[in-house]
C-alpha cells in the first residue's frame, strides 16, 4: 500500500479553476494506477478520473470530460487533477486513490489505498 495526501481544495466561484494534488509515499507509486473519486453530501462516492501507471491512458466520467484533466509525475510521486470551468454540482470531497492491480479500473472497490480527502466547494 501507499500513503496518500491530497491538497489543493478550496472555495471557488462557478467557472473558476482548481488543481488538486495527491502526494504518495513509498517507492511503488509508479506501479499503481491512480484515480480520483468524489463524494457529495448525501450521495455515494463516485468515480471522476483514472490514469494508468505510465500516464498514457486516462478515463473520465462523462460529467467532467473536457473540463478536468488527470496527470501524474512519477518522479515526484504525485498525481494531479486540473479542474476547469467548475460548476456548483462539482462540489464534493475529492479523494485520491491507488490501485495496485494490473488492469485499469474505474471501480472504487479495485483501489487499495485512499487519501483523507480534500473539500472542493463551487459557489454559484
Amino acid at each position: 500500500q501507499v500513503q496518500l495526501v491530497e491538497s489543493g481544495g478550496g472555495l471557488v466561484q462557478a467557472g473558476g479553476s482548481l488543481r488538486l494534488s495527491c502526494a504518495a509515499s513509498g517507492r511503488t507509486f509508479s506501479s499503481h494506477t491512480m484515480g480520483w473519486f468524489r463524494q457529495a453530501p448525501g450521495k455515494e462516492r463516485e468515480f471522476v478520473a483514472v490514469i494508468d501507471r505510465n500516464g498514457g491512458t486516462t478515463y473520465y466520467t462523462d460529467s467532467v470530460k473536457g473540463r478536468f484533466t488527470i496527470s501524474r509525475d512519477n518522479a515526484k510521486n504525485t498525481v494531479y487533477l486540473q479542474m476547469n470551468s467548475l460548476k456548483p454540482e462539482d462540489t464534493a470531497v475529492y479523494y485520491c486513490a491507488a490501485d495496485s492491480h494490473v488492469r485499469i479500473s474505474r471501480s472504487s472497490t479495485a483501489f487499495d489505498s485512499w487519501g483523507q480527502g480534500t473539500q472542493v466547494t463551487v459557489s454559484s
